[in-house]
């Protein structure tokens, strides 16, 4: 065994190698994964309309899995279906990269669609 002197002189416990399963877990808590998994859905989004509530997510954590639900709203006229199938691919991945977890499922609810002015939107061709 090999003891440690400190700066002071004072011998401090002796050193071991103590297997990394050993050592402890770490618990990231459903609230903290869900606040990533909001995150990712605003940056996945973009700008939200003026209006606009800011998405919020739930989260259920099983051993190293999380089940995302993100509740967002959305411009009208949109690619909603395209729009969805991002913030869900975005939020997988921020949330497997930033705490470890396999995410099986990301249900995405519209809860409001945004009617974005007409002057905002092109219609028909244009020369």
């Amino acid at each position: 065994m090999t003891e440690v002197t400190g700066p002071l002189g004072d011998t401090r416990r002796p050193l071991t190698a103590v297997a990394a399963a050993e050592r402890g877990a770490t618990r990231i808590a459903d609230r903290v994964v869900a606040k990533i998994a909001a995150q990712a859905v605003r940056e996945a989004l973009g700008p939200l309309p003026p209006d606009a509530v800011s998405p919020h997510a739930t989260v259920v954590v099983h051993h190293d899995s999380a089940r995302v639900h993100v509740h967002l709203e959305l411009d009208y006229p949109s690619d909603i279906g395209g729009r969805c199938n991002a913030v869900r691919r975005h939020v997988a991945e921020r949330v497997e990269a930033l705490t470890g977890m396999e995410v099986p499922e990301v249900a995405v609810q519209v809860e409001r669609l945004h009617l974005v002015p007409a002057a905002a939107v092109a219609q028909g061709r244009t020369r």
